[in-house]
């Protein structure tokens, strides 16, 4: 509905990734898929990277963690963010973002879209490309 209301309003095209994720075709982990299908509306929050940039992501065990203040150890730095000081940082955006790509959604980042929740079911890319096309 969103995608055709778009182009209704006169727009050449939309950007759509957040419902790719949930296809055979993309080579996200399962474990990952499965988060975006089972979280809600109300998971979906908007989060700061270390450097204080904002991202949405879903509300999982590592979330939790760094609301709660609690700092996962860091071993070391990846010099990945210019302004990322070791030692003042709430968590390695680094090592999130492989815990996710690895499968490990307890001390994953999952950066999402705010429609994240309205994943149902893994489905094909052709499937996602005639629901956003056809409606």
């Amino acid at each position: 509905e969103d995608v055709l209301h778009q182009l209704e309003l006169g727009a050449d095209g939309v950007q759509v990734g957040t419902r790719f994720v949930t296809t055979w075709e993309c080579d996200a982990s399962e474990a990952y898929k499965q988060e975006y299908i089972k979280a809600r509306k109300e998971d979906i929050v908007i989060t700061k990277s270390p450097v204080g940039m904002p991202g949405r992501a879903i509300m999982n065990p590592f979330l939790r963690q760094i609301k709660s203040g609690d700092r996962p150890a860091i071993k070391s730095c990846f010099q990945c963010l210019e302004h990322c000081d070791i030692k003042t940082i709430p968590y390695c955006i680094t090592n999130a973002l492989v815990n996710a790509a690895e499968g490990a959604e307890d001390t994953a980042l999952l950066f999402c879209g705010s429609n994240a929740f309205r994943s149902e079911r893994i489905e094909t890319v052709e499937g996602v490309m005639n629901a956003l096309l056809i409606g």
